[in-house]
């Protein structure tokens, strides 16, 4: 994708990452949740102190171009959780979340990680899936007393080579 920049979060992010992820969980998931399931998992934005307080306490990347913020991933790196995948609708399918999935990738691995976990929504398995993850089980979580089925996906990671 042209233009794609790919850094790391900053507090000013927060307000738009909001937009993101409701536009991603409203928009994006509809082919994937019914409405009452979608409202339940993004009832309304959340604020930017809200959502700055969580990926601050991550290893997250952002992506974006000249016109603004696309995506965003966030990765524990204390327990190997790739915990947020989040791309604008209008963005999916031009290589936003590949390019953020193989920065993080590459950052669990200079980590020393060799394994990455993650709970994929119907929306994100078949793109994890296509990336080499494998279903582990599949379960539902509740929002605000609604059930989500999604499934917990693992990675391997192959070690970084190390040049002699």
């Amino acid at each position: 994708m042209s233009g794609l920049i790919i850094r790391p979060y900053r507090t000013e992010d927060a307000a738009g990452l909001a937009t993101v992820f409701h536009r991603a969980v409203r928009r994006g998931a509809a082919r994937y949740y019914t409405l009452p399931q979608r409202v339940a998992w993004s009832p309304r934005p959340q604020t930017a102190e809200h959502w700055d307080t969580r990926l601050s306490r991550l290893d997250t990347m952002v992506a974006e171009d000249g016109r603004g913020l696309l995506g965003f991933m966030a990765l524990n790196l204390d327990d190997a959780f790739l915990d947020f995948a989040y791309v604008l609708p209008e963005a999916a399918g031009r290589g936003v979340g590949g390019t953020l999935l193989a920065v993080l990738e590459g950052r669990a691995k200079s980590a020393g990680i060799d394994r990455l976990e993650t709970e994929a929504s119907r929306v994100a398995e078949p793109f994890f899936a296509a990336r080499g993850w494998s279903v582990l089980r599949r379960q539902r979580v509740k929002r605000h007393g609604i059930g989500l089925p999604n499934a917990v996906m693992e990675k391997p990671l192959v070690a970084a080579e190390v040049a002699a």
